[in-house]
């Protein structure tokens, strides 16, 4: 396979998710980088990842990224916690010159620095718990910490479905969480290892109590998306005033700000995804295309 040229500075960075839970990541990058350009490609005619197996996620991961890559990125966002945690290797193999960075490392280094006590709780997907991913890479920083990992699959379809709030959404994170963080050895801190979750924060903060450290690794990832662009040289330095405190598909110049990406039924994704993007997304703005 060919090694891929480097992007220049002024081409977007692509972002994909199994679905539409990778746009509360691409909110945080647009807060983080307001002079860039994104691609966002979700992966609903496949999702969720979840609860499929490691092979497959991984196959689903690569061409994702291939998709984006020919539309010229210059940085590639794995978005999708399971996804990253299974597949990153196989995405990095496949890109050349592109950098590419995922969501679980910046969050396991996130808790790593923020827990006091070194006692760590992951809440996630099935498939992400049983990878590991988020405990491999919070003890190669911290070998002593004590990390318990909870897959909490409701709690995604939850947060599609807009229950965010109220008697059901509390009572589903009490179910996943409220044994573990009644106990005299509760976590300090608590990582939010899927791109859904933080539309909970609320019920989850209820639950959790106010001491406890929370860790969204969508903010932490774009953290780590503007290091790396800054490392690369490859990070756009006018600020375009088109684009501060926008979230929506606006465009500066003759180039789209954002464009979006599904593999099925763009009026769900513009519907839903709304919710997670906190923007209107109209079905026009929404491309199909298959992978």
């Amino acid at each position: 396979m060919p090694v891929r040229a480097a992007a220049p500075v002024a081409a977007p960075i692509g972002v994909f998710d199994s679905g539409i839970g990778g746009l509360t990541v691409l909110a945080a990058l647009v807060r983080a980088l307001p002079s860039e350009r994104f691609i966002y490609l979700g992966d609903t005619a496949r999702l969720p990842y979840g609860t499929k197996s490691g092979a497959t996620v991984t196959r689903y991961a690569a061409q994702a990224a291939a998709t984006l890559l020919t539309r010229g990125v210059k940085l590639l966002v794995v978005a999708c916690n399971t996804a990253a945690s299974v597949g990153l290797d196989a995405v990095r193999a496949a890109s050349g010159a592109v950098p590419v960075i995922g969501v679980i490392e910046p969050g396991a280094e996130a808790a790593a620095q923020a827990s006091p006590s070194g006692r760590i709780a992951v809440i996630a997907t099935e498939a992400t718990v049983r990878g590991g991913a988020y405990r491999q890479a919070i003890l190669r920083r911290r070998p002593a910490a004590q990390v318990t990992e909870q897959a909490a699959q409701l709690l995604v379809a939850m947060a599609e479905e807009g229950v965010h709030e109220g008697p059901l959404a509390h009572g589903a994170v009490r179910h996943y969480l409220g044994t573990l963080f009644d106990s005299e050895a509760a976590p300090d801190t608590l990582v939010l290892g899927c791109t859904h979750f933080p539309l909970l924060r609320p019920a989850i903060r209820d639950v959790i109590g106010p001491g406890t450290r929370l860790v969204d690794s969508a903010e932490t990832t774009a953290a780590a998306v503007h290091a790396q662009l800054e490392a690369a040289g490859l990070a756009r330095v006018a600020a375009d005033p088109a684009r501060t405190g926008r979230v929506d598909p606006g465009r500066s110049g003759s180039s789209p700000i954002l464009q979006f990406l599904a593999t099925d039924s763009p009026e769900r994704f513009a519907r839903v995804g709304g919710r997670f993007l906190g923007g209107a997304l109209a079905a026009a703005d929404v491309e199909l295309v298959d992978l």
